[in-house]
């Protein structure tokens, strides 16, 4: 089959995480982190290269936890997510920015050293097998690469990617009947209540359907996008004002806009696999008793390295 290429974004701060980098605790039984199992699905589905979006100051540490072993197994590459890189002339106006760029701008710093057809994932959330081989699957038997671009999301069910811990954002899906994708809002402070999913409207509690697709981030893209990116990006940070040191150019948002102005169709492919992740601390056990379960239901070996390669692959 063809080449394919997975990014694993990892660059996130984590700032709801106290206790360490939450992309490099352990929860598999001999240290694996989530990404270590995401890899893994990635490769048995015909993936052929991993490009890491990082931050620079994360870089000893993330290569002595995980990048050494996978450079051992398959064509690992390294890109850096930092504050200053964003279109020379506006970098003065945002020289007291501390907080990354966001998703959109994640992917873009991955323009020079991807060219062939990628998946994006997060670093922190657990996808499953499925979803990677129909991602391997869609990208290389998609052909049409001429009108509108076509993407694809994989899409979960809204209550199954709520945490007990605290409340989240995720990118809220309008299906169609054909399966293609309508509209997406990235919605803030999703809590779960029960058997119910609420947001805030103001001071409004606000029920959101439970059996929502929603957004994981784990996006089916072509290199052509790139382009579509970086114009989108000069444009956002031209919209900000000085003093807007929190703006993020997210990818749910950015794909949005874009299937707005009709230049791309977005597919939604469904997976029945449960998504898991650490979004706090307390996530973090019930990661790692999902995983136990997976490994004795057989999806996964004890150990998914064996003499520094990865076991069965």
């Amino acid at each position: 089959m063809g080449k394919a290429t997975l990014v694993v974004m990892a660059a996130g701060i984590g700032s709801r995480y106290s206790g360490g980098i939450k992309q490099l605790e352990p929860v598999g039984p001999s240290g694996e982190i989530i990404m270590d199992y995401s890899i893994y699905d990635a490769l048995e589905a015909g993936f052929d290269k991993v490009v890491f979006v990082i931050r620079r100051d994360l870089e000893k540490d993330f290569k002595e936890i995980i990048g050494k072993r996978i450079e051992k197994i398959v064509e690992v590459a390294y890109v850096f997510q930092e504050l200053e890189d964003i279109p020379i002339k506006f970098r003065a106006k945002f020289k007291n920015r501390l907080k990354p760029w966001g998703t959109g701008q994640a992917v873009l710093c991955c323009k020079d050293v991807v060219h062939e057809p990628f998946v994006v994932i997060n670093a922190d959330d657990y996808y499953g097998k499925e979803a990677f081989s129909k991602a391997y699957d869609y990208l290389m038997t998609t052909t049409n690469l001429t009108d509108r671009l076509p993407v694809f999301m994989v899409g979960f069910i809204l209550g199954n990617t709520l945490s007990k811990n605290g409340s989240v954002t995720r990118g809220i899906c309008t299906v169609g009947e054909d399966g293609m994708l309508l509209d997406i809002v990235e919605t803030h402070q999703i809590e779960k209540r029960g058997n119910k999913a609420v947001t805030f409207d103001g001071d409004f509690e606000k029920e959101i359907d439970i059996e929502s697709i929603v957004s994981m981030n784990m996006w089916g893209l072509y290199p052509r996008f790139f382009d579509m990116l970086e114009e989108g990006f000069e444009m956002f940070v031209s919209t900000l004002e000085k003093s807007d040191l929190k703006s993020e150019y997210l990818l749910p948002v950015v794909i949005g806009d874009l299937l707005k102005q009709g230049m791309v169709n977005v597919h939604v492919l469904q997976s029945s696999d449960e998504w898991f992740g650490v979004t706090y601390k307390e996530d973090r056990q019930l990661v790692v008793e999902a995983i136990r379960s997976l490994i004795l239901q057989g999806e996964y070996p004890e150990s998914l390295y064996v003499d520094g390669n990865i076991d069965a692959l």
